[in-house]
């Protein structure tokens, strides 16, 4: 295990509207701001997004299974924010649901907003991470230095 101590620093609230890309959203405020390291919320809508809801078999590299919204979905979700190659790298883990139906999984393509959807950004500081491509797993990966 790796761990690091920190403290939240500047805190940003945001609200993207209909058809607006999230992950898009997101990077360009950690850009704009000069954000290294956060840990983000979101509460809202969503109407499109692809997902990964788990690995097909439990081996390494993992072979990803795919899920698309396509449509409106309620999300609640949490993620992170750290630089992979000098860029801000998301990774939000959400719940997605659409009447009875709930999807829980990772965020990764084709995400854009149904009405209104909010963030909470909250910045680390004293935090030294970075995401880095581990071959091994086929994942980029956390790293504390």
């Amino acid at each position: 295990m790796q761990y690091q101590v920190g403290k939240i620093g500047r805190v940003v609230v945001a609200r993207f509207e209909d058809k607006e890309d999230v992950i898009g959203n997101l990077t360009g405020i950690v850009k704009k701001e000069g954000i290294t390291a956060a840990v983000f919320y979101l509460v809202g809508g969503m109407r499109e997004g692809k997902i990964v809801v788990g690995p097909e078999k439990d081996e390494l590299p993992p072979t990803p299974v795919w899920r698309t919204l396509g449509e409106s979905h309620e999300v609640v979700g949490f993620g992170t924010i750290f630089h992979q190659n000098n860029e801000p790298k998301i990774h939000l883990h959400a719940a997605f649901g659409k009447k009875d139906s709930v999807k829980v999984g990772c965020l990764r393509e084709n995400s854009t907003t149904f009405l209104v959807l909010e963030a909470v950004i909250m910045e680390l500081s004293g935090i030294n991470a970075v995401r880095e491509f581990d071959p091994s797993v086929g994942l980029s990966i956390l790293t504390l230095s």
